[in-house]
Order: C-alpha cells, then structure tokens, then sequence
C-alpha cells in the first residue's frame, strides 16, 4: 500500500492540514482507510466548525453510484505537471509497462496509469506505448497527466427540479425517469446533482451536493437531500439506522399469492459487473413485499425497503423468479403470461419501479415527516391497460 506520505504533494498535505487542524504522518495505509479514519476521528469537529466559508478550502469527496459504502477519495489541490519525464529502474527489468508505472507513480491509481496508456499519454523511448509491453530497465518514459472528468469540479447546470418540500435543512424531490442522481462514468452533466448546485448554489459545501441515497435513472418518485453538512449526518445516521421509511410501487412478472421478506445479501455480479446479484458474503439487503393488486401474469406490490443497496427491489424480486416489467437487466428468458398482456407487458420501456411514499425525522426538529406522490404517467397508462386485460380475461 501506498504510504500517506506519497498521497499528495507538500502543498496540498499543507492545505488539507491547515483546512482539518490535523498533523499528517507517513502511515502504511490505503487512501480510503486514511480517510475514514480521519472521518471517524474528526467527525465531532467538522460539525462544530461548519460555516459556509470552508466553501474555497473544503476537500471534494467523490462517492460512486453504489451505495452508502462505497470507496471515497479525497481530491485535494496540486500542481499537476504538463508531463513527467522517467527512467525505468534496472531492478524493474522484466515488469510489464503497467506494472512499472504504478512503482513509479503510487500516486494515480493503476487504472487510471492503463487508460492514459490507452490513450497515447504514455510513451517509451519515444514510442507510443502499450500496457503489455514488458520493460528491461534504462528506458526513457514520457507521461502527459489527463485529467478525469470525476476530478474536475462539478458545474451548476439549470435543469427542471420538482421539489415537493423545502426548508432550511432538506429538499424532498419527485425524480422524474431518465434522470441521473449523480455524475458518473457516461454522465458527467445534466444530473440531478448538477441541477442542485444551479437551484442554491449554497449546497456546493455540502458533500455530493447534499445527496445521502439515490434512485436509479429510470426509477421514478421520492429522495431527499440534505442543505448542509448537519442535516446530511443527521440523515445518513437515520439511513444506517434503519428508520427512513421507503416504500415503493412494483409491478412484477408472475401471480404472487402472499406477500414476505427478502433478507438476502447483495453485491457486484461475479461474472456481469454492470450488474448485482444474492451473492454468499455480500452486504446485507432486506425487502419486506405485500400484494397491492393481482393480475393474470403480474402482480402490483408494495415494497418497503430496509437498508438500501444498488438495484435492492430488482435483484431481490428477480431471485424471486418475479422479475419486474420492463427490468430488461435482470428478466431472465420469457416470463409466463397471457398472450394479449405480454404483449403490453413487453412493450413497457424501463423497470415499472416507482418510489411512491418516504418518511423521516426532520435532521434539526425532530419532527416525525412524510410524504407520497403518485405513479407517473408512463405507469399509470401502463395499470389502464392492464386492469382492462385483466378485466376482459375474467
């Protein structure tokens, strides 16, 4: 592992010390660790020195589109030069290119040292270079530093945000499908996040703008985000806690006789890493499901979440072998159903998911608050036609 001490150059060390009133010393742990462990330690005190002007010195935390638990990163300011000009060590005789940058510079993580070698950053006496290429010691290397768009400071972007509640603390938004929370790899603009830095500008002190959970981009319906680094403590410690009360509207394949609980640990696919799946020593998932109306071939359910991981009501409802209409990730062969409805059924775009009812304790009032919002048009055309289906099938 990489020591703290090759973390980040003398000046940002500085400033980041400055910033956290904190003594760095050189310890043989990963970044994420470091962090943490300053986060566990120090948590107490950024609260109690909160103040809007830690705008210009607060560090980005960067959180990927997982869940809660995800890696985090500290982007700190540095002189990051035009280009680095190296020599590969003797003892090195024999490494793949690749492997001899990251002895070289512990700095960048591997993957991002692969693709500036992908895109013809790097090159070896000269010469494009290639991953593969196996190195031998004495070679001149030339790495030109491209920034990644998760580096760059994320802009205001005016973008239609329909907030159903608003106070000084919290904003509750409808979500509208097709709309990213947060940038990611593919969607660096235009996401709710960006939306949220145009709507109070103000929130650009709070990590990720505020968001503490997401929604998928063609998941509909509820999310609350936090105004401040207070409120959004307040309200991850109730999301860890367990007592945010989120329900969703779910149609899925198949005629569910009763309604149960799911308690079954989610992670990465082992194979298909786009995707999640039950997988044995993943992290805890649980989703309580009850029947709200039964059809031929699907069923509307009700879902209720108690902890949050990416994909839950999908993947849990898929190893279920009750797939959700239009989940086009996790349907597995064709599902059991009257002709005429899976023809409608079939022809629905996106996953028939949405996030109709969210409840909470107000992060500074400790008020007990709640709201719901209906069903988008998309799926309440979709209810139409496959109430008649059923109603004609009877």
């Amino acid at each position: 592992m990489a020591s703290i001490a090759w973390l980040y150059s003398s000046s940002a060390v500085n400033l980041f010390s400055s910033w956290a009133g904190l003594e760095l010393q050189a310890t043989n742990v990963s970044r994420m660790k470091a962090y943490k462990l300053w986060r566990m330690t120090e948590s107490d005190k950024i609260l109690r020195d909160y103040t809007k002007d830690t705008i210009a010195t607060q560090p980005r935390v960067l959180l990927s589109d997982d869940d809660a638990d995800a890696d985090l990163d500290v982007i700190l300011p540095s002189d990051v030069p035009t280009s680095l000009s190296l020599k590969v060590p003797i003892e090195y005789g024999g490494m793949r290119l690749d492997q001899a940058l990251a002895k070289l510079l512990p700095e960048y993580s591997r993957s991002r040292l692969q693709d500036w070698v992908l895109q013809g950053q790097i090159t070896m006496n000269g010469a494009v270079a290639t991953s593969k290429q196996k190195v031998w010691g004495g070679e001149s290397l030339s790495v030109i530093p491209q920034s990644n768009p998760a580096d760059q400071p994320y802009q205001a972007e005016e973008i239609a945000i329909n907030i159903i509640y608003e106070d000084a603390s919290i904003l509750v938004i409808n979500k509208p499908v097709g709309l990213v929370v947060h940038p990611g790899s593919g969607n660096w603009q235009g996401t709710l996040l960006n939306g949220l830095l145009h709507h109070d500008p103000a929130m650009g002190v709070v990590p990720r703008a505020g968001i503490v959970h997401r929604l998928d981009k063609d998941t509909s319906g509820l999310l609350v985000v936090a105004k401040s680094l207070i409120a959004q403590t307040a309200l991850v410690r109730q999301l860890q806690e367990r007592s945010v009360r989120r329900e969703y509207l779910a149609l899925a394949y198949g005629e569910i006789e009763r309604g149960g609980r799911v308690d079954k640990p989610i992670d990465r696919h082992p194979s298909q890493r786009t995707k999640m799946a039950v997988v044995e020593g993943g992290k805890p998932a649980i989703t309580h499901y009850s029947i709200v109306e039964s059809f031929p071939g699907c069923t509307l359910l009700r879902c209720k979440l108690e902890t949050g991981r990416t994909h839950q009501i999908r993947v849990h409802m898929a190893y279920l072998h009750h797939p959700l209409v239009g989940d086009h990730i996790y349907i597995k062969g064709a599902q059991k159903c009257p002709p005429q409805m899976r023809e409608v059924l079939l022809d629905f775009p996106r996953q028939a998911l949405h996030a109709e009812h969210l409840g909470l304790e107000h992060p500074e009032t400790g008020e007990w608050m709640e709201w719901q919002v209906d069903m988008p048009d998309d799926m309440q055309q979709l209810l139409k036609k496959v109430r008649l289906i059923a109603h004609e099938h009877t």
